[in-house]
Order: structure tokens, then C-alpha cells, then sequence
């Protein structure tokens, strides 16, 4: 990655070898290796990569280096994103699939980061881009903020985040005590790598600094008491949506897909992936089931309608709702009012109501 004149790899190699552990005497240097940094209008981002056992012990050395690292030249704000990797020999998935109860145990990790004031924690996957997935999770999120839950949304689209663009949020979130604060609108707690790079940056990031991003971003963050996180994943079933089955105990997870076959069949994927990491689905959504005229009320179906409630049928998970493709809806995500606030008595808003409801109902034995 390319790094300005004022300062290089070795840099900052340099302050993490100056900076020592009081207990043994090593380098913050000796526990690992440097994977990765960037500077950008003064923002210094560094992966380095230790052992898993060591991640958590080593987070007060962290703070020191971090520090040091603001005193290197042109660097205002600097950030140590840790990333760890599994032995060859660990197990990547338990040793049966199927659907665990809701709220059932995680997967057997052991260095788990705990999120004790967040009581459920759902995410918002497809199975391919381009079916509304980020649009579902904001709507979603602030539908369940009306439903009189205390929310929060965490976008770990890391290489396409948006939410905070759909959400309205502006500037740079604060940090105290080296906690991260959510932007507060419409009634959630809100929190984006959107709100901390530049728009136009590409984030071009290897697995482990994805993950180490995600691991940041849900315990680096303040987010305070909650009924409900809403985790808006990457589309796919990649490294993301493992990092977060395997970091945190995931109450659910939501499928998003739109009615035509061929993204039903990603949709089965995705069904699939979190079935053999034991999180129960939730349910599918079926996005743009139909365009509904503005001028003379009627309904086309334009990628075929009702494909999503069959195979919900045929692979025995819920079937939560089915959303109308309207320009209502991309507008008020472009101007960044959900469309559920923007247009209370359209008929995308009344689904986005009925199924945060659905979704409720299902949550409600663990709030």
C-alpha cells in the first residue's frame, strides 16, 4: 500500500518495537508482526497481526503504541487494528449443522469478545450485492427502534459501507476514553467504517484486516445498553460472516433476496452457511417483490413475485415480508431519511413495520 514521504513501514515499525510489555520486558514488536498501514488526511490505520491467545492482554500495550504513533509526523489520529488467525489444524465450524435453538450457544471459541449490555444480536446477510440488503438493515433497525427496542446498527459491509449515508450521518463519530461513539438518528445508535474513511478511498483489505475491522468496530465501540444489534454483513459467504459467528453469539440471522431464481439460489447459500455455524435464520425477506405505478396504482412484477415465500416454504425458515420495488424508497435512502420515517403510509413503510414486528415477536423471549 502505498504511504506518503512524511512516513513509512518502517516508521512505524519503529514505535512498536520502542514500546515494551512491564511484564516481560518484549516489544509490542516481538508479540507480532505488521501487516498493513495507511495514512489518510492525518488518519493512520495499522493491522498487525499477534496471536490470538495474546490479543487481549496486549490492548493496554496497544494504547501506548497508539499514542507514539500520533507523535510521528503528520499523523493527527492513529488507530492499531489487531488481527489474529486460527492454527492450520483448528476447526473452522462445528462438527454438526443444522439450526441451533434461538439463543442457543455460540460456537466454541474461547476468546469470544463479549458485548454484556447488547442482549440479541442479528444480522442482515444475502447471499449476492444488489438486492437491498443495507436498505433492509436500516429500515429494519429503525423499525424495531418503533417497536420501543433499544437498537444499534452496525454496518461490517466493510468494503461497500453505506449506511451512514442512508441513515443522514455527517462528520466523524468522537471518541472518548478510547471508545468509539455511535451517531445517534432516528431512534438508533449507528456506527459505519463509512463514517471514518474518506467515501472515495477503496478499501482494499485482505481477510484478516476485514476481520480485525469487524472485531474493532463491535468492541472498540460504546454502544451502551441494547435490546437488538443489527449487523449489516457483506454480501457473500466469506471471511466476514465466519468472523462474526465465530466472535460473537449470534441470536439470528435475516436473508435477503428478490423473487427471480437466480438470486434465490445465492439466497439458499446464505441459508446454508448459517446453518452449518448453528445460527438460526430468522426468516427470508423477499425485496422488490413488485413495482407498484405511482400514477395509476398497479402492480408489475418485474423479477417475478412470490419466489422467496416458496423456497422460505420449501427449506422450513420463516417467511418475514415482502417489500415493493418504489422510487420512494431509493430517494429516501439518497437523501438520508429511512423510508420507513420519510414515508410512514407508503406501502414499502408498512411492510418495513410489519416485518420489524415479525422480528420482534421473535426476539421478545430473550429482551
Amino acid at each position: 500500500m502505498a504511504q506518503p514521504s512524511s512516513i513509512s513501514s518502517q516508521d512505524v515499525a519503529h514505535v512498536l518495537e520502542s514500546v515494551k510489555d512491564p511484564h516481560t520486558g518484549k516489544s509490542l514488536l516481538d508479540h507480532g508482526h505488521l501487516e498493513g498501514c495507511s495514512l489518510t488526511d492525518g488518519k493512520l490505520s495499522v493491522a498487525f497481526a499477534v496471536p490470538r491467545e495474546h490479543a487481549k492482554t496486549l490492548s493496554a500495550i496497544c494504547d501506548t503504541a497508539t499514542r507514539q504513533l500520533e507523535k510521528l509526523p503528520g499523523v493527527q489520529s492513529a488507530s492499531i487494528i489487531l488481527t489474529s488467525h486460527r492454527s492450520a489444524g483448528a476447526a473452522t465450524q462445528p462438527k454438526t449443522a443444522g439450526h441451533r435453538p434461538l439463543g442457543g450457544t455460540t460456537p466454541a471459541d474461547g476468546n469470544a469478545p463479549l458485548l454484556p449490555g447488547v442482549k440479541t444480536i442479528i444480522a442482515v446477510a444475502s447471499g449476492k450485492g444488489g438486492v437491498g440488503k443495507s436498505t433492509t438493515a436500516t429500515n429494519l433497525a429503525v423499525g424495531l427502534g418503533l417497536e420501543g427496542l433499544k437498537v444499534g446498527l452496525l454496518d461490517a459491509d466493510i468494503h461497500g459501507p453505506s449506511l451512514h449515508r442512508m441513515l443522514g450521518a455527517t462528520g466523524k463519530p468522537e471518541v472518548v476514553d478510547g471508545k468509539l461513539q455511535p451517531v445517534e438518528a432516528w431512534g438508533i445508535k449507528a456506527v459505519s467504517l463509512g463514517m471514518l474513511v474518506d467515501e472515495k478511498a477503496a478499501m482494499i483489505w485482505r481477510g484478516p484486516m476485514v476481520m480485525g475491522a469487524i472485531n474493532q468496530l463491535l468492541t472498540d465501540v460504546a454502544w451502551g445498553n441494547l435490546d437488538v444489534m443489527v449487523v449489516d454483513l457483506p454480501p457473500g459467504t466469506g471471511d466476514a460472516q465466519l468472523s462474526l459467528t465465530q466472535k460473537v453469539p449470534l441470536t439470528g440471522a435475516v436473508i435477503v433476496s428478490t423473487p427471480q431464481d437466480i438470486a434465490l439460489i445465492d439466497a439458499r447459500r446464505g441459508v446454508t452457511m448459517f446453518e452449518k455455524v448453528r445460527v438460526p435464520v430468522l426468516g427470508l425477506i423477499e425485496n422488490m417483490s413488485y413495482f407498484c405505478c405511482p400514477n395509476c396504482g398497479h402492480n408489475t412484477e418485474l423479477f417475478g413475485h412470490g419466489g422467496a415465500r416458496k423456497e422460505a416454504e420449501a427449506m422450513g425458515v420463516p417467511f418475514l415480508g415482502e417489500v415493493p420495488l418504489l422510487a420512494d424508497i431509493r430517494a429516501s435512502g439518497d437523501k438520508g431519511v429511512p423510508g420507513i420515517i420519510d414515508a410512514p403510509d407508503s406501502e414499502g413503510a408498512k411492510a418495513w413495520r410489519h416485518i420489524a414486528h415479525n422480528v420482534a415477536k421473535m426476539l421478545q423471549p430473550k429482551l
